[in-house]
């Protein structure tokens, strides 16, 4: 008998669900709540894993979300030019108000609001990826195309 999802993992499978994904979300032992610990409980390379940052405008305080691979650092100033305003790393309250979700654990879909959305273009490398399902323990697999098209993201260099 599987597992039942928690409630946050459970939101996540729904969305990619009611949106035609055939992804599976899965609740893991260990911890994904970062890239290096998501690689190790999946069993694949750090590149693979999709992290979700949320930043925010620093003049209208709107959520920007980068979903970039787990090796790369975002270039702050390359973000900003791209959003058009100077942009700064969300803190976790602002993180959940505008996501729905605990950091750590924040997906690239099912938001509480719609974020302007930017892909990071080395996760166009892979055939497959994987991202958080809306707790530190869960993630599910997808293409990067599948990521494309969930998020409607602009691919770009972040670095």
């Amino acid at each position: 008998m599987t597992k039942e999802l928690s409630a946050s993992a459970r939101k996540v499978q729904a969305v990619l669900s009611e949106r035609g994904y055939a992804c599976q979300v899965v609740e893991l032992p260990d911890s994904t709540r970062t890239a290096k610990e998501a690689a190790q409980a999946i069993g694949c390379h750090v590149e693979q894993i999709v992290k979700s940052l949320i930043f925010k405008g620093e003049e209208s305080n709107k959520p920007v979300l980068v979903v970039a691979s787990g090796t790369n650092r975002v270039n702050e100033k390359r973000l900003g030019e791209l959003v058009g305003e100077p942009i700064t790393k969300a803190d976790a309250d602002f993180v959940r108000q505008h996501t729905g979700f605990a950091v750590g654990g924040v997906p690239p879909v099912g938001h509480a609001e719609q974020i302007e959305t930017f892909i990071d273009e080395d996760l166009l490398n892979y055939e497959e990826i994987w991202a958080a399902a809306g707790t530190p323990f869960a993630v599910f697999r997808l293409t990067p195309s599948d990521l494309q098209s969930m998020t409607e993201g602009r691919t770009v260099s972040i670095k």
